[in-house]
């Protein structure tokens, strides 16, 4: 099954980038090949851009205390496991902790670094990290392999607690939902949300074996998908027949 995911909210959409910048990253920086190790440290630029928004570490904090309330709210509950309860909260408080020790947003100290910097301000030029443009960073991409990786592992290092706080924010989030088969009738499906309650993401699961695409909309009244079939035109066109996908809303 394919799986797509759409944020009904600004907050959701950058968590969302984040995550799947940190899971790139984690994969470049595994190889070995000097190639990908550039597009690692281009990755890492990316993810401070993303994590540049003023707002972004008060929000995440502000998520973590909210989902350590409501978890708090299960205590006492025969269903819930208390020791399963505890080792998720203590991870939260552990998030929290790390978080709200560092200074100004994620990724500062790097913007201290003049040689990362000077990199920076070239990857965005096309061929502009050329030998003859950044002959130290050339000499860095011949190195060992292993001083690459352990040099990347040191420079993520402050980027660590906004990871793993996306990645206890969105489990949570999504764990939430409780996922459910639907037919789109002619490739269009839409459905009305429940008042009351506050709707943040919308995972699809669809079968590869069918060739659809989802065009997925939503607000906080209603969630729309209509299927679409990439042609030999190379364009997408709406499907026209029914068709069934899991659907599932977190909140």
């Amino acid at each position: 099954m394919i799986l797509y995911e759409h944020p009904f909210n600004e907050r959701i959409r950058t968590y969302l980038r984040l995550e799947h910048l940190f899971r790139r990253l984690n994969v470049l920086v595994a190889r070995e090949h000097a190639v990908d190790h550039h597009f690692a440290l281009t990755t890492v630029f990316e993810i401070i851009d993303v994590a540049a928004r003023s707002e972004l570490k008060s929000e995440i904090l502000r998520d973590l205390e909210k989902q350590k309330q409501t978890l708090n709210g299960y205590r006492g509950n025969p269903a819930i496991s208390e020791q399963a309860l505890d080792k998720v909260i203590a991870q939260l408080d552990q998030c929290f902790g790390d978080l709200n020790a560092q200074t100004g947003k994620a990724g500062q100290a790097l913007t201290e670094n003049d040689w990362l910097m000077n990199i920076r301000s070239r990857v965005s030029i096309p061929g502009g990290t050329f030998e003859f443009d950044l002959p130290a960073y050339h000499a860095w991409q011949q190195g060992q392999a292993a001083n690459r990786q352990a040099d990347l592992g040191r420079w993520s290092t402050s980027l660590g607690p906004l990871a793993q706080s996306l990645h206890w924010l969105l489990k949570l989030l999504r764990d939430a939902g409780t996922p459910q088969k639907v037919i789109a009738v002619g490739g269009q499906f839409q459905q009305n949300l429940p008042q009351g309650r506050t709707f943040q993401l919308l995972r699809l699961r669809i079968d590869p074996t069918l060739g659809l695409i989802p065009e997925i909309s939503g607000n906080r009244l209603m969630v729309s998908v209509r299927l679409m079939r990439l042609e030999a035109d190379d364009r997408l066109h709406p499907c026209g027949s029914d068709a069934a996908f899991d659907l599932t809303l977190c909140c």
